[in-house]
């Protein structure tokens, strides 16, 4: 039996008591299902049916004229009762495009912003990251939505730009951790490879097999849309629902994650990461003595 410690990666003793928050990411396609139809409250309808605690959005409009000018993560925040953060990963005049994260549970933005692209290589889109911090019943969790482009190399670029230090490398992104969203990558890809290297599949995680697939949504055949946590995260089940109004409302399944933040085991004297802890709490350089990440 070891004689060392156990803590919550927010410092913490343990009380073994774990939490089982539920996650949702879901490719929205503007709200326009297979059908054509534009829908948001189809698209918040789909959701509720499986009362997430965080959901991680892509491809939502803000004031576009192709879908009526609404803000669709205002309108679909509202409609769940959640607070929001949207990242535009695209602006034109007072038009945007992009991602956002969804919550029940007190949350701080940490950072939002764009993902390196490849110029001059007309036809692409810009592509963005969201990080958010979200409180789980006194855990905080790093939650980090994205959409990758299309094209191979762009996405190599942009998933060694998540997993360097502007995002998962970043000296405050510890203890639990999850990235999510439409990756556009499949699991022999090499940016799926680059993500892999520093965060577990939630698939594989359960070792499933076959694997869940999300698109297209009315014939599930390739699973690009992904999500990948960190050791602190134990998942105990991914599901994608097939539903009539899932199938329709958009172009994606969404997929859902269920899972318990465990404590950690760390030596007396050092943080999450094994780095040492002064007698004051505070690591070697930090003015606050908190936890990153932890709010004044």
């Amino acid at each position: 039996m070891s004689h060392y410690p156990w803590y919550w990666p927010d410092g913490r003793p343990a009380r073994f008591q774990d939490i089982m928050p539920r996650l949702l990411t879901y490719n929205v396609h503007r709200c326009v299902g297979v059908d054509r139809k534009l829908d948001v409250a189809r698209i918040a309808g789909v959701i509720a049916e499986h009362e997430p605690d965080i959901v991680c959005l892509q491809e939502l409009d803000v004031g576009r004229a192709r879908t009526g000018h609404v803000d669709q993560a205002r309108s679909i925040a509202d409609g769940l009762a959640m607070t929001f953060h949207f990242n535009a990963a695209m602006r034109v005049e007072a038009e945007q495009y992009g991602d956002a994260i969804l919550t029940l549970r007190p949350e701080r933005l940490v950072k939002s912003g764009p993902l390196p692209t490849i110029r001059g290589l007309p036809g692409l889109e810009p592509r963005g990251a969201l990080w958010a911090v979200i409180d789980l019943d006194g855990i905080l969790v790093n939650v980090i939505n994205t959409h990758l482009g299309l094209v191979p190399r762009e996405q190599r670029l942009q998933a060694a730009a998540l997993v360097g230090p502007d995002w998962l490398g970043h000296p405050d992104c510890v203890g639990p951790t999850l990235l999510a969203g439409d990756f556009n990558a499949t699991s022999i890809t090499r940016p799926y490879q680059t993500i892999t290297r520093h965060l577990n599949d939630c698939q594989r995680s359960l070792g499933l097999k076959p694997t869940i697939k999300t698109f297209p949504s009315g014939f599930p055949a390739i699973r690009i849309d992904h999500c990948f946590t960190s050791p602190q995260v134990l998942v105990t089940a991914v599901s994608a629902p097939f539903s009539p109004l899932a199938r329709m409302a958009s172009d994606h399944l969404p997929l859902v994650i269920d899972f318990e933040i465990r404590a950690l085991q760390v030596p007396a004297g050092c943080d999450e990461s094994g780095s040492a802890v002064s007698r004051g709490g505070k690591r070697p350089g930090s003015r606050s003595g908190l936890p990153a990440g932890t709010q004044r």
